[in-house]
C-alpha cells in the first residue's frame, strides 16, 4: 500500500492516570511499562512524555506545536490501572475531557493497556476509552488492547506460543508488540480503494440504510459494493472445534458455507475497508450482523485484518448508539484487528422511517463522514490528479 502518513518518532505520549486507591498494586503495570520503554523506545531515541492527570494531559496537548508533516501521526499509549473495583478517578476525569473535546486528539494514533486486580473491567474500560478517544480524533491500530487481568490467565495462549510458562513475560512482550505496531503504522490509502458495505436492513424503510446511501453518493474516489445479510441467508457460527475451523479457514472457507463463503469472504479479501450499517436492536447489533462477525473467525484463522479499516453508521430509535459502537470496537478492532480510523462512525437517533435524513445538521455530518472515509482510503496522488 502507498504510504500516506508517517509516525513522528521523536516523541511518545504516555497517558497513565494516577489513582491513589489503586496505586498500591501498580508495581506490575510499572514493570510492563518499564520493559516497553527499555526494549522498544530507547533504541529509537524517542522522547517520552508521561502525563498522569487530566490537567497535565490537556496542557501537554495545548502546548504541542503543529506537526512538521501535516500527514504525520503522533503516537499515544494509554495505560490505565483499575485495581479490584475497576474504578480509577483520574481516568474518569480524562474520559470526561475526551468526551467534551471532539478534536483534542486529532492527528494521534494509539493503543491501550489496562491492568486490574480482578478478572473484570479491563475490556469494558478499554472499549469505553477507545470510543471516547476515537471520537476525539485518535485513530487506533488493529488489536490496540493489551489487558492484564488479576490472574493473567488471559495470557495462557500467548505464553504457550512464546514457549514459556511465565504469564508476566507474555504480558510484557504483548505490550512491546503493541507499541511497535503503533510506531510502525504507515497508513491505508491507495489510488483505487474499495469499500464493502455490510447490512441487514430494508432498503425502503431503514433509517440506517438511507444514511448509507447518502454517504455512498458522496464517495467520489472510492469503489463501493454492498452485501445484504437478511432473510435467513446467514447461518451463525456454532463453534466448530479449533482444528476444524482452521482446516476450512486455510481454504478460505467455512463448514457452514453459504453467502459467507460464496460472497462475503471474497469481497472482504478484495476490499480496503468495511462499513457496517448498524441499526440498534435492543442496545445490540442485529443477529445477522453478529452472525457475520462470528463467521469471520474461519477467514481470520488464515489471514488477519490489520490491512483493512473499519467504519460504521449507527442509528438508534431512542438511545444507546455508543453501545453499538463499543461492540464493533471490541469485536472487529480489538479481536479481529481492523484498523480504527479517527471518528470511525456516525451515530444518530431516528425512529420513524425517513426521519434520519431530516435530522438537524445531518447533511453536514454525512458530508464530513464521507470526507473522513476518503481521507483514510484515497491516496494523495489520486486527490491531486482529480483536482
Amino acid at each position: 500500500m502507498e504510504q500516506t502518513g508517517t509516525i513522528e518518532n521523536s516523541s511518545l505520549l504516555m497517558v497513565i492516570p494516577w489513582d491513589s486507591e489503586s496505586d498500591s498494586g501498580s508495581e506490575r503495570l510499572d514493570l510492563v511499562l518499564k520493559f516497553v520503554e527499555t526494549v522498544e523506545v530507547m533504541p529509537r531515541n524517542i522522547r517520552l512524555h508521561r502525563v498522569h492527570t487530566a490537567e497535565e494531559f490537556q496542557s501537554f496537548l495545548q502546548e504541542q506545536k503543529p506537526a512538521s508533516d501535516p500527514k504525520s501521526l503522533r503516537p499515544v499509549l494509554f495505560a490505565v490501572r483499575l485495581g479490584n473495583d475497576g474504578v480509577n478517578i483520574e481516568y474518569a476525569r480524562i474520559l470526561r475531557l475526551l468526551r467534551r473535546e471532539p478534536h483534542l486528539l486529532e492527528g494521534y494514533i494509539g493503543g491501550v493497556i489496562t491492568d486490574a486486580d480482578s478478572e473484570l473491567y479491563t475490556k469494558s474500560t478499554a472499549t469505553e476509552l477507545v470510543l471516547a478517544a476515537n471520537q476525539s480524533g485518535c485513530a487506533f491500530v488493529g488489536k490496540p488492547l493489551v489487558e492484564g487481568t488479576g490472574s493473567l490467565d488471559n495470557f495462557r495462549v500467548a505464553a504457550k506460543n512464546l514457549g514459556t510458562a511465565d504469564y508476566l513475560e507474555a504480558y510484557r512482550v504483548s505490550a512491546r508488540k503493541l507499541l511497535r505496531s503503533i510506531l510502525d503504522f504507515r497508513g491505508y490509502a491507495v489510488p483505487e480503494p474499495s469499500l464493502l458495505c455490510l447490512h441487514a436492513s430494508s432498503h425502503k424503510t431503514s433509517n440506517t440504510f438511507s444514511l448509507w446511501r447518502d454517504v455512498r453518493d458522496r464517495l467520489t474516489h472510492t469503489t463501493c459494493s454492498e452485501i445484504g445479510l437478511r432473510n435467513g441467508t446467514l447461518y451463525d457460527c456454532s463453534g466448530c472445534p479449533y482444528q476444524m475451523c482452521l482446516h476450512y479457514g486455510e481454504k478460505d472457507s467455512c463448514f457452514y458455507g453459504g453467502v459467507m463463503v460464496e460472497n462475503v469472504y471474497p469481497a472482504i479479501r478484495e476490499s480496503n475497508a468495511i462499513l457496517m450499517v448498524c441499526p440498534n436492536y435492543n442496545d445490540a447489533l442485529s443477529a445477522n450482523l453478529t452472525g457475520f462477525i462470528n463467521r469471520l473467525t474461519a477467514l481470520y484463522r488464515k489471514r488477519q485484518f490489520y490491512d483493512k479499516a473499519l467504519f460504521a453508521i449507527i442509528v438508534s430509535g431512542y438511545s444507546g448508539g455508543d453501545n453499538i459502537a463499543r461492540q464493533l470496537i471490541a469485536a472487529l478492532n480489538m479481536n479481529k484487528n481492523f484498523y480504527l480510523p479517527a471518528h470511525f462512525c456516525i451515530m444518530e437517533t431516528a425512529n420513524d422511517p425517513g426521519t434520519a435524513e431530516k435530522l438537524p445538521g445531518i447533511r453536514n455530518r454525512v458530508e464530513e463522514f464521507a470526507a473522513r472515509i476518503e481521507k483514510t482510503l484515497v491516496s494523495e496522488s489520486r486527490h491531486s490528479n482529480s483536482g
